[in-house]
């Protein structure tokens, strides 16, 4: 094991860079700029996307998994060069389980304004230098109108099922809205049909503590040497929001009053929670990008399905997909009585769904053996 004094300092943006080991990742590329829902448009779309099976020849065996806000598209599959993490959601991706790529066509997009090979604030603008605070302000709906070109382009017309959690969860809402057509059956998990003013406020702290780190620079900082990028801000954004993905009573069972180790908190020692909080602070600095943690939380903030549309009853009433929504008993960031109003909105909607965990919000991602059977209730 290294000594502290050892470990490489983190580069400025743990975003994937051009150059990088591409991985399981394949590309595709929008041809004509996205008109984005704030005004403008995006030139240079490109999504980073990785596949599991094989589509049947009428493509009708595709499945949509969308990820939440630091995921990727490597949602299953072991670490690897270009894949500093396992998937994200192995246990339900692969041959013989809930997702079974045997029958499955899997594809899982890296969201666009992410950093892990789709366009985002660390990638190259058509002036060559990174997007940086350049980047325009993106909505869920130009997510998922640009992920529309990748179906296009993959052949595939309807989703057997598109399925996602927490910010995955806001982006498969909007395709089976904005796209109802095209989405045979949706599973929502631990989400909501807009953002609400508690999640909006826990995330502009977040927001604040990025911003606020002096290497910031306005959020071009993406060639700055290693160690000087805004991994502070991002680190503190990072502490408060795993609190708010998991839940009081497992913090209490899994770490209590306890110190870390030898470490003594009356002389400057930490407690085992602080050690944890800080072990995921300093792994995301080094496999995320700050720039993308401000431009995915920011579009997490304006998520409203009822924008445009005549309120949220009259945007859920446009689904058509057969769906089941789910949420997490100890979730405190998104409570069931988000999930419940979704539950209640969508016509072909089934009773809401409780998965029971001590983990929080991140319940969605942990009880694979909870979440898989609803999976295949829609795909059986």
């Amino acid at each position: 094991m290294l000594a502290p004094s050892e470990v490489p300092l983190p580069p400025a943006s743990g975003a994937w860079r051009e150059g990088d080991p591409p991985g399981r990742r394949r590309w595709w590329e929008r041809v004509e700029p996205l008109r984005l829902e704030a005004g403008g448009e995006l030139p240079g779309v490109r999504l980073a996307f990785e596949t599991w099976g094989r589509p049947a020849p009428d493509r009708s065996n595709a499945v949509l998994v969308l990820h939440a806000l630091t995921g990727d598209s490597h949602a299953a599959g072991e670490t690897g060069p270009g894949h500093p993490t396992p998937g994200w959601w192995d246990g339900l991706i692969g041959a013989g389980r809930a997702l079974d790529t045997d029958r499955w066509f899997v594809v899982a997009p890296n969201v666009l304004g992410g950093c892990q090979g789709s366009t985002g604030p660390s990638s190259p603008a058509p002036d060559g230098r990174p997007w940086g605070s350049r980047f325009p302000f993106l909505t869920q709906r130009d997510q998922v109108a640009a992920e529309a070109g990748l179906a296009d382009a993959l052949g595939i017309d309807r989703w057997a099922l598109v399925v996602g959690g927490s910010m995955g969860g806001m982006r498969a809402l909007e395709w089976a809205v904005s796209y109802p057509e095209r989405t045979r059956a949706l599973l929502l998990l631990a989400t909501a049909a807009a953002a609400s003013a508690e999640q909006i406020a826990w995330a502009a702290i977040q927001l604040h503590a990025v911003r606020g780190d002096p290497r910031w620079n306005g959020g071009d900082y993406h060639d700055a040497a290693p160690g000087l990028g805004p991994h502070t801000g991002l680190g503190l954004a990072r502490r408060l929001a795993h609190v708010t993905y998991r839940s009081e009573p497992e913090l209490a069972a899994r770490f209590g009053r306890s110190p870390q180790g030898a470490e003594d908190p009356w002389r400057g020692g930490r407690y085992g929670v602080e050690s944890y909080l800080d072990h995921q602070a300093a792994k995301l600095v080094r496999r995320f990008d700050a720039g993308s943690y401000v431009t995915l939380t920011e579009a997490m903030n304006g998520h409203d399905v009822g924008r445009g549309r005549g309120g949220t009853r009259a945007a859920l009433s446009r689904v058509r997909a057969r769906t089941l929504v789910a949420g997490v008993d100890s979730d405190r960031l998104y409570p069931l009585s988000q999930q419940a109003e979704l539950a209640a909105g969508i016509p072909a909607a089934d009773r809401l769904r409780v998965i029971g965990s001590p983990r929080g919000h991140d319940g969605f991602l942990t009880e694979v053996e909870q979440v898989g059977p609803l999976v295949g209730e829609l795909l059986g």
